[in-house]
């Protein structure tokens, strides 16, 4: 179970380092259907170290979760 958690959130991470790198920024907006009169946008912009370090984390967990042995039968 816990080699599987571990690769899971590996990947998850590499994969979100991607996506950081790919993306300048990201806006986030409300429903048009929302009971405010004006909509505001949230802009979440990466900083440039993100992407390299959340691929580099990731990497190093999905390489963890190979070194961690299997479920002992018992």
């Amino acid at each position: 179970m816990w080699r599987s958690l571990f690769l899971a959130l590996g990947a998850y991470t590499c994969l979100l380092g991607v996506e950081a790198l790919a993306l300048e920024r990201a806006v986030l907006k409300k429903p048009e259907n929302a009971s405010a009169q004006e909509v505001e946008a949230k802009v979440i912009t990466p900083p440039e170290w993100a992407p390299w370090s959340l691929m580099a984390t990731g990497a190093v967990v999905v390489l963890y979760s190979f070194t961690l042995p299997k479920r002992a039968k018992g």
